[in-house]
């Protein structure tokens, strides 16, 4: 029991005065002689208790005048009702509780001996707030309105955590003022109301102790779990994730609550109809006691007849309140899961909407018929906030689908995005005037071009290399089956196809041309694959020897995919942590100024960049935003150099790598094409640089056969002196960074079609084994690393 607060507005007095005044007025006027004597009686009883009416502070007093007490409070506290009623006089805001009924004595003993009652969400502030304004109303008669509920929450004996809802009876209590307490003014009264939170002015105005608390209340507790359970369980659907693991285990223990079972488990299973399967949530820590530890399963072998029947086409709850006698008469996913997980009895609760069912709600528990037919009915009031939050999370998933295909597949890039919506909108408004609408093409004029890639250096050759391995390894598998085979029969058939395939060996090791993989197909398809049939009778050997060679052909071709597969797969990992390195670079770019980027994979990764005031929405352009902007494209590739090599300690093979920035310094306009979905330069005269772009990486140092991209470093192709300037400044400042090396060439390259008059500054950039660029070393230092 706390004692009282030291710091509180009100001197507690426990006084019985009021009942006593009543009982005394009773006597006057009552005229039932029954009644009467009865309370003559107890008056008579009480007055050798003079305490009870002068009233006392100390709490402990309560022990000593327990007899007298119960009797003077039997009316109100009735021994009828003692087993049913939660109820007990009290002292407000001090959680002293005396003269409790037999009910509420069991709820705190059962919360265990270390269990302290206290107000839910009420600290000492508040409390002391709140008994100034009863000051307010009580002695000085304010209206003020401060209805709010106040709520216990205790645990059972489970363990379980159940809430009560606490009406208040202050009938008998008196709020006196002290002598030498001066009394509230109206202005000091305007100035609390208007400063409720400020809690050391009301304790200025209303000082501790200032006021006598005579009396007592009696305080009356409602069950109110289940409301609670569902009301919390309505704010964690409405405002939080369900799919979050400390939102589950929340769900976990709002159930609990509801069907008053300690160790409840909740899973959820996700239902695919288009596929007609059971999926996991995305959440690897969601548990689904239909599936475990799969990750989807069809509905035919996840779940029995009659469970489809009742979840899936008729959206009712399916109960097995016996999962032992279930498991006896099916075999099934859900079956042999729930004898996995030690589960006796289970409630599975379709989340449908429309008729059509979204997921499962799934309850377990460890003894038998504690699920049942009767207690499902215990969701109807619940389901439907689940079925809206899971149709929203549906709903929002979609979104992000939706949102992660635009911005993979199309070549709006948020930057840009708002011209799109201006554009959208009035597609709208003409759509509803007369019916009519079209989308037009979107053009941002004068804006400057910056384009960049980082290749896969003889990308072709490596890939030529990996079919050519690929194909004579088929080739010898299939000479050595056919050997064993003429050794065992020696049919001339056997010996025809040797010769040929020996033929094709020889041409394929001479040279690899477009047509080697075709006629190497033919040959197979024609026959090779009919003969395997016929070898793999022969003998147990050669048998294996067949199954062994068809284990090894990708299924989809019926080809030797395993030189080819690990060019593949060093080709899409380089090209999946290139493009997602530059996209995260990107975000921290547009808050230079915003701008339009894309990028694209090839057998490497290139990008194109726009920047231009017609770009950004209401923002004033300068070109320092491009010279930052230039700048951030140089170190952002000399980065990405080192991510590509730094990939391959983990590739299956090791490729190399040449860089590649093109400067263009003329403003041009680009068009978003709708039929095309994508921008592209605009006009005949802009049409150049994508000229320029395309064949700038095949063309060679004027005067010599050598490429003018290099491994190991990188190349700036210009065409004017002030770019050469420019990007000279920005490679020293890159030096003392350590992104480059001291070897600059500047070189003048030869003419291609329809261009001419480049020139290109080619410079090494320093590698580094991590990602700080500390330690740095030359291409050469990291080949020999690498390899």
């Amino acid at each position: 029991m706390r004692q009282q607060l030291k710091d509180f507005p009100l001197d507690v007095k426990i006084s019985f005065h009021k009942v006593i005044e009543q009982y005394e007025e009773q006597l006057e006027s009552i005229e039932n002689d029954i009644s009467k004597g009865y309370i003559k009686k107890m008056l008579d009883y009480i007055s050798d208790y003079p305490q009870l009416s002068e009233g006392f502070e100390d709490p402990k007093l309560l022990k000593k005048y327990k007899e007298p007490i119960k009797v003077l409070l039997e009316d109100l506290f009735p021994s009828i009702l003692t087993n049913n009623e939660i109820k007990a006089a009290s002292v407000p805001f001090h959680n002293i509780l005396f003269n409790s009924s037999r009910r509420l004595k069991q709820i705190l003993k059962n919360a265990g001996d270390d269990f302290e009652l206290s107000l839910r969400n009420m600290d000492e502030d508040v409390i002391y707030v709140i008994a100034c304004i009863q000051i307010l109303k009580n002695y000085y008669d304010y209206k003020i309105d401060i209805s709010r509920p106040l709520y216990y929450d205790i645990p059972d004996e489970n363990g379980i955590k159940k809430h009560y809802r606490i009406a208040m009876n202050a009938d008998f209590v008196e709020v006196l003022r002290k002598d030498d307490t001066p009394k509230l003014t109206q202005h000091d009264v305007d100035l609390l109301l208007q400063n409720v939170d400020k809690v050391e002015l009301w304790k200025e105005k209303i000082p501790p102790k200032s006021y006598v608390f005579k009396g007592f209340t009696i305080t009356n507790l409602t069950d109110v779990t289940i409301d609670e359970a569902i009301s919390e369980l309505k704010t964690t659907l409405l405002f939080e994730e369900i799919n979050e693991a400390e939102e589950l285990q929340k769900l976990e223990e709002i159930f609990r609550s509801i069907y008053k079972i300690s160790d409840l488990r909740v899973g959820f299973t996700v239902f695919n109809q288009k596929e007609m399967i059971f999926e996991r949530m995305d959440n690897e820590k969601a548990n689904s006691f239909i599936l475990d530890k799969e990750l989807v399963n069809d509905c035919d072998t996840g779940i029995c007849k009659q469970g489809f029947q009742k979840l899936i086409d008729e959206n009712k709850y399916f109960v097995i309140s016996n999962v032992d006698e279930y498991i006896k008469k099916n075999d099934n996913l859900l079956a042999r899961n729930l004898k996995k997980n030690n589960v006796k009895s289970c409630l599975l609760a379709p989340i449908a909407k429309n008729g059509k069912l979204l997921g499962i709600l799934e309850l377990v528990s460890e003894r038998k018929n504690e699920l049942n037919s009767i207690n499902a009915f215990k969701l109807d009031d619940i389901l439907p906030y689940i079925v809206n939050t899971v149709e929203r999370n549906k709903n929002e998933f979609e979104n992000r689908v939706k949102a992660v295909i635009q911005s993979e597949c199309t070549s709006i890039h948020p930057s840009v995005l708002w011209v799109f919506e201006k554009e959208a909108k009035q597609f709208i408004k003409d759509l509803d005037k007369d019916g009519l609408a079209s989308f037009k093409d979107i053009t941002f004029k004068d804006v400057y071009p910056l384009y960049g890639q980082i290749d896969i250096v003889a990308s072709s050759e490596a890939r030529n290399e990996a079919i050519k391995k690929d194909l004579l390894d088929q080739l010898d598998l299939i000479l050595d089956i056919i050997k064993k085979a003429y050794a065992i029969e020696e049919l001339p058939i056997y010996d025809q196809v040797k010769y040929r395939i020996s033929d094709f060996k020889k041409e394929i090791e001479d040279k690899l041309n477009a047509s080697s993989e075709q006629k190497v197909f033919n040959l197979l398809h024609k026959e090779v694959n009919p003969l395997m049939s016929h070898l793999k009778k022969q003998s147990d050997e050669i048998k294996e020897l067949v199954e062994e060679y068809k284990e090894k052909l990708n299924p989809e071709t019926g080809i030797v995919y395993n030189h080819r597969k690990k060019y593949d797969e060093t080709v899409q990992q380089i090209n999946r942590t290139m493009s997602r390195y530059i996209d995260k670079k990107q975000v921290q770019a547009q808050e230079i100024y915003p701008h339009y980027f894309e990028r694209y994979k090839t057998d490497g990764v290139d990008h194109n960049i726009y920047i231009g005031a017609s770009m950004a929405y209401k923002r004033p352009f300068n070109k320092v935003y491009l010279f930052n902007l230039r700048l951030w494209q140089l170190s952002t590739m000399c980065e990405m150099e080192n991510r590509f090599y730094q990939l391959q300690e983990n590739t299956p093979i090791k490729l190399e790598a040449a860089s590649l920035i093109l400067v263009y310094n003329s403003t041009m306009s680009i068009r978003y094409r709708m039929d095309e979905k994508k921008f592209d330069v605009d006009g005949t005269y802009n049409a150049r640089y994508e000229v320029i772009k395309k064949r700038i990486d095949k063309a060679y140092v004027k005067g010599t056969e050598e490429r003018v991209t290099q491994k190991g470093k990188m190349t700036i192709v210009y065409s004017q002196n002030r770019d050469e300037r420019e990007y000279l400044q920005y490679i020293k400042y890159l030096q003392a960074k350590e992104y480059f090396g001291e070897e600059v060439e500047i070189l003048e390259l030869e003419d291609v079609q329809g261009v001419v008059g480049l020139k290109a500054i080619r410079v090494n950039i320093l590698y580094s084994t991590d990602n700080d660029h500390q330690g740095t070393i030359t291409y050469e230092d990291l080949m020999e690393e690498l390899h």
